[in-house]
């Protein structure tokens, strides 16, 4: 490629990044450090250069220029002069190249290469090896593409059902998918997985990070590379293994079917960290560029503050980083149309002076942003500093990951004791932490597994994590998984530990669906995959991690997946499911009946002694909901949902006639699903057999 001109204008130091306009390309870079930026220029392999400018204007600490008849396509990196002095914060090298923290678009994915540590044989003198050769290089880009008038959904909170899905791995190994894209985000707009989404009842995915990556160097000496991508490389551009041509309008083009068959789509972003990682960490992009200013640094300049786990923290306090963040979030909304995202290890982005406050800068700026504040926004409320955990803590306008959700469930149905009363707040949406400031039952998404730990088919199948595939000695992940095997570690051929294991997958479905907040499923829980039970999966880019469609074609499979569809089927039917506001227990307008009520298995309403009841392991919920001819057309009769967490059976007798004089049975997770018009029928004070270890949905008649 020939160089687009010998001469480099003075340009605008804004916007920041690589803006190209009909004339050329105006580059423009922060540093406040920096006494000479160098601008390097590629031909399309990135591996020559082909020219290089020295920025000639400095102004308000921001580097630039203009290239005449520079155009979309060009590929470019920098070079920045400045002092080395580890122990004063900063660690500017000339000698590597440096990936343009406002890149839209890598030309390569980063492999990690021992030149591209920034670092001598001691963290005190640099390295002097040239790494050009193997650093990704930034790629100016062109906006253009027919949206076709695309829409987006806007589905409310209360109707969001997510899906949490790692593109690459959902669509690497299906049958239907041509080869050429599988493994990567455009296979997200053939019809095969529309048509999937569509008929399992998701409205929203929230795709694991598909920011370009960058690929640690403890893992390459392993053979392996960052999967889940939480290792964050340049915060604007797509991750090139995730395009079949290299294009981001591949990601346009899926998010505009998506959107065309009602689904949204949520980024899972990290902001907390980069990749670059502990001060033993290659220099990529923001270290070599101005250190001090993009990471919170220790008492020992020469060392980070960690509050993310992952080596280093993105100092969000400075005003050109937080212009960083927030202009990646506003580009993904306003370029690529996405509905919303979830902040990996959000309490690191809200702290100030090293602790958490819900009235951080950064929760301030995105909420009165007029681009931002409108989208979903949920937050991963922990991270790994000093008061890391801050659920329910967020201010109004974000939803929160609900591990206590998650963890009361899968310990009630593990058969623990003393767990009905944290129970009934987890079903009701957390009204524990999340009823004030105005907040709803929807700022508490409920799961019961995610991308991080056990799968669904695991948490049934194993009491300990097997995760020696990862390297570490088995000594990653999670201890803490609140799993029960049924007798057997692993797969087994026993009936009845196979049966017992369904019925509690069904168990862990229906309780989800029929919570209130936000359902979050993980993509392939619905026809039961299997990760052997390793339960940090995070370099296992592999058959392990990607979903294997043939179970969906097994019994099995085939009858989970009936089951999810049908509990999908009966949350969009029933109001009381997905109510817009907390239970308060009061009566419902001029019935006797109350919006809850909490029963015991013998009919009655609970009192303060059976809430005291380590031993109690079996109650009823009744839901009340006004009933008027509008609302009995969309369904929006009482309910009644009994639980029974013993290992026996029991009998379980229904309210008075007050709560319902007939009710019809909906879901039995003992039995197969009814179908729609054969499900048993009941009167008030009728006796109901409940199995061990199962849940029941009545519905009146």
């Amino acid at each position: 490629m020939r160089p687009p001109t010998a001469v480099i204008l003075p340009g605008r130091p804004s916007p920041l990044g690589a803006t190209a306009d009909q004339g050329g390309v105006n580059f423009a870079l922060f540093s406040a450090v920096a006494e000479k930026v160098e601008l390097c220029l590629f031909d399309n392999s990135g591996r020559h250069e082909i020219a290089r400018h020295v920025l000639p204007e400095y102004t308000d600490e921001i580097w630039h220029g203009y290239l005449p008849d520079a155009a979309p396509g060009l590929l470019y990196g920098y070079r920045v002069y400045g002092p080395y002095d580890p122990l004063a914060g900063h660690r500017c090298n000339p000698h590597k190249l440096l990936i343009d923290p406002y890149a839209r678009a890598l030309h390569a994915p980063h492999a990690f290469d021992p030149r591209q540590f920034g670092h001598g044989d001691n963290d005190h003198t640099p390295d002097l090896r040239d790494d050009a050769d193997v650093v990704p290089k930034a790629r100016v880009v062109a906006a253009a593409f027919d949206w076709q008038g695309d829409t987006p959904p806007r589905t409310p909170w209360s109707e969001t059902i997510i899906y949490e899905m790692h593109a690459r791995g959902f669509t690497k190994r299906h049958p239907e998918i041509p080869p050429h894209i599988q493994g990567t985000l455009g296979a997200l707009a053939t019809p095969t997985v529309i048509h999937y989404l569509q008929r399992l009842g998701i409205t929203a995915v929230e795709l694991l990070p598909i920011q370009a990556i960058a690929q640690e160097p403890h893992l390459a000496k392993r053979g392996m590379v960052n999967y889940w991508g939480y290792s964050t490389l340049a915060y604007g551009a797509i991750e090139p293994r995730y395009l079949a041509q290299g294009d981001p309008s591949e990601f346009k083009a899926a998010v505009r079917a998506l959107h065309a068959a009602g689904i949204e789509v949520i980024l899972d972003v990290v902001f907390n960290h980069t990749g670059e990682g502990d001060s033993h960490g290659p220099t990529l992009s923001f270290r070599g560029i101005d250190n001090a200013s993009y990471y919170r640094l220790g008492a020992v300049r020469s060392h980070y503050v960690n509050d993310a786990g992952c080596g280093n923290t993105l100092r969000l306090e400075h005003p050109q980083v937080l212009e960083l963040v927030m202009s990646a979030l506003r580009y993904w909304v306003t370029e690529y149309h996405v509905d919303g995202f979830r902040f990996d290890l959000a309490v690191t982005l809200a702290r100030e002076h090293h602790h958490f406050t819900p009235e951080a800068t950064f929760l301030k700026a995105v909420r009165q942003d007029p681009i931002l504040r409108d989208v979903k926004l949920i937050a991963e409320p922990w991270d790994l500093g000093v008061d890391g955990y801050q659920l329910g803590r967020f201010p109004p306008g974000w939803s929160e990951w609900n591990d206590r959700y998650r963890d009361t469930v899968r310990r009630f149905w593990r058969g623990d004791f003393g767990m009905v009363a944290d129970l009934a707040f987890r079903l009701t949406g957390s009204s524990d932490f999340f009823h004030h400031r105005g907040r709803r039952p929807w700022a508490s998404v409920n799961f019961i597994t995610s991308h991080d730990g056990f799968t669904l088919q695991d948490l049934v199948s194993y009491n300990q994590k097997h995760n020696a595939a990862n390297g570490e000695n088995n000594a990653d992940g999670s201890d803490a998984n609140y799993s029960w095997n049924i007798g057997t570690e692993g797969p087994s051929s026993d009936p009845a530990i196979s049966n017992m294991r369904a019925q509690q997958k069904r168990n862990f479905l229906a309780t989800l669906l029929f919570s209130q907040g936000v359902p979050m499923l993980t993509a392939g829980d619905e026809f039961g995959r299997t990760q052997l039970g390793n339960n940090n999966a995070y370099c296992q880019d592999n058959e392990l991690s990607w979903l294997d469609w043939t179970n969906l074609e097994s019994p099995d499979g085939h009858a989970l997946f009936v089951f999810v569809r049908k509990l999908m089927y009966l949350r969009a039917r029933h109001p009381a499911l997905r109510r817009e506001q907390f239970f308060h227990g009061r009566p419902i307008s001029d019935e006797i009946v109350k919006d809850i009520t909490w029963l015991t298995p013998g009919g009655l309403e609970m009192t303060a002694a059976d809430w005291r009841n380590a031993g109690l392991q079996s109650f009823g919920c009744h839901l009340g909901f006004p009933v008027d001819a509008e609302q009995q057309q969309q369904g929006g009769e009482h309910l009644l949902i009994l639980f029974n967490g013993a290992a026996e059976t029991i009998l379980f007798r229904l309210p008075p006639e007050a709560f319902g004089a007939s009710w019809t049975l909906a879901i039995d997770t003992a039995a197969p699903t009814p179908k729609e018009d054969d499900g048993a029928s009941f009167t008030a004070a009728d006796d109901i057999s409940l199995a061990a270890r199962s849940l029941v949905l009545l519905t009146t008649g």
